[in-house]
């Protein structure tokens, strides 16, 4: 079962935070890109791999498996829905990783059934920035899933912020998600560190 690079795991949606997060430390990072198509995508994307390999950061591709196969991204994380119409096969023959969003038993019981490299768990929190058709996970239930999936690595998702980091960390989870609390914070460079140095000690 692989390991996770890194305890936090910060979300973003334009290559440019790759490069600014990167160059604080972060080294486990998604590119979740909602509003771009075509070229604009694809060029969007290969930024964010060349910020990635210049700061040794592992990028993670929310959705676009394909592009991930042709660009040869590291690891690519998908959502259950993704599960219907992925080439998971292709992605594995391709040595690519990939992560799947869980939001129940259910939901988790199938994606064991593929084999991911890490399965996450959310939200834990409310969070406003995804509608999201399940309620608040709470922290117990991390430590739920922990026991249930044993070495594979555990994400927590959803309305964490600093002060939830530990909390999280210490239920069980492998590695912490958060979107907001980085890009929107008035020093996200900063705020890297402060989350590296927390979970260092939790």
């Amino acid at each position: 079962m692989s390991i996770l690079p890194q305890k936090i795991y910060p979300i973003v949606d334009t290559a440019n935070w790759i490069d600014r997060l990167g160059g604080a430390g972060a080294r486990f990072i998604q590119l979740r890109v909602k509003n771009l198509e075509g070229e604009a995508l694809l060029a969007e994307i290969r930024q964010a791999h060349t910020y990635a390999k210049k700061h040794g950061v592992c990028l993670v591709l929310n959705d676009y498996w394909q592009i991930a196969l042709e660009e040869g991204i590291d690891y690519i994380h998908l959502g259950q829905e993704d599960l219907d119409t992925a080439d998971l096969n292709a992605v594995r023959k391709a040595g690519i990783r990939f992560g799947l969003s869980t939001h129940c038993h259910e939901e988790l019981e199938r994606a064991l059934s593929f084999k991911p490299d890490y399965v996450a768990l959310g939200p834990i929190w409310p969070t406003r920035l995804k509608k999201m058709a399940f309620g608040p996970q709470g922290v117990e239930k991390l430590t739920e899933w922990k026991k249930l999936i044993g070495a594979m690595p555990l994400v927590a998702i959803g309305g964490v912020t600093f002060e939830r980091l530990r909390a999280c960390l210490e239920a069980g989870a492998d590695s912490v998600a958060a979107v907001s609390d980085f890009t929107q914070h008035a020093d996200p460079e900063g705020q890297v560190k402060r989350w590296l140095a927390e979970a260092e000690r939790a």
